[in-house]
């Protein structure tokens, strides 16, 4: 989460629920903030997940709707929208079954976030194991993220012997070429299933993204 691994929650409700949750907040292992609809876009990062009543789903700030959410019901006719919440609660409160589910979703949505990889034009998940780019998807395996992740940190491209040591655990002794196929095959899958053949680098110094 934050520093000290806080969880900070923002919360968007009407002025009586916001008074109650105050009230009871005492008994909540996470931090929570009340905030109203013209806070600076920009806050967005100082929050892990926003919770929001009925009442104020439509003034959701535009840089929080991605946060994940804790939707507070009030309106029993409210069916179609719930999907604008990863967790709903109707009232009352169980107030200890609340605090547990924001805190477990805020962890599953950093664990989540971490996982999540930007390279070029291509996400990676590393939880999942997926190279995606657009509406094409590709599974590879632990050492292809592996080798893809550092690939991506290096500031120099890295020669055979380094990813055969240091990434693919190999012995000194182990024949390079066993490297060589290994970068090759990921480079005919990324080939086949993105058309992209430049993916991974083969420079003179070595491999590169």
């Amino acid at each position: 989460m934050h520093n000290n691994y806080s969880v900070n929650v923002a919360c968007l409700c009407n002025k009586n629920f916001n008074k109650y949750l105050e009230e009871i907040k005492s008994f909540f292992t996470f931090k929570m903030f009340i905030i109203d609809a013209d806070i600076k876009n920009d806050s967005v990062s100082n929050f892990d997940a926003i919770i929001v009543d009925s009442e104020m789903l439509n003034k959701i700030p535009e840089n929080f709707i991605n946060l994940p959410k804790i939707l507070i019901k009030k309106n029993k006719n409210l069916k179609n929208q719930t999907n604008l919440a990863e967790i709903s609660f109707k009232l009352p409160l169980n107030i200890f079954r609340f605090n547990k589910e924001i805190v477990e979703l805020c962890k599953k949505s950093e664990f989540h976030k971490n996982s999540i990889i930007k390279i070029k034009d291509y996400t990676l998940d590393k939880n999942e194991r997926i190279l995606k780019k657009g509406d094409k998807t590709l599974k590879i395996t632990e050492k292809e993220i592996n080798f893809i992740c550092t690939l991506k940190n290096s500031k120099s491209a890295l020669s055979k012997k380094y990813i055969l040591e240091k990434i693919w655990l190999y012995s000194s002794g182990t024949e390079t070429h066993t490297i060589e196929t290994h970068i090759y095959r990921l480079r005919q899958k990324v080939k086949e299933t993105f058309g992209d053949q430049t993916f991974i680098k083969n420079i003179k110094s070595g491999y590169t993204l």
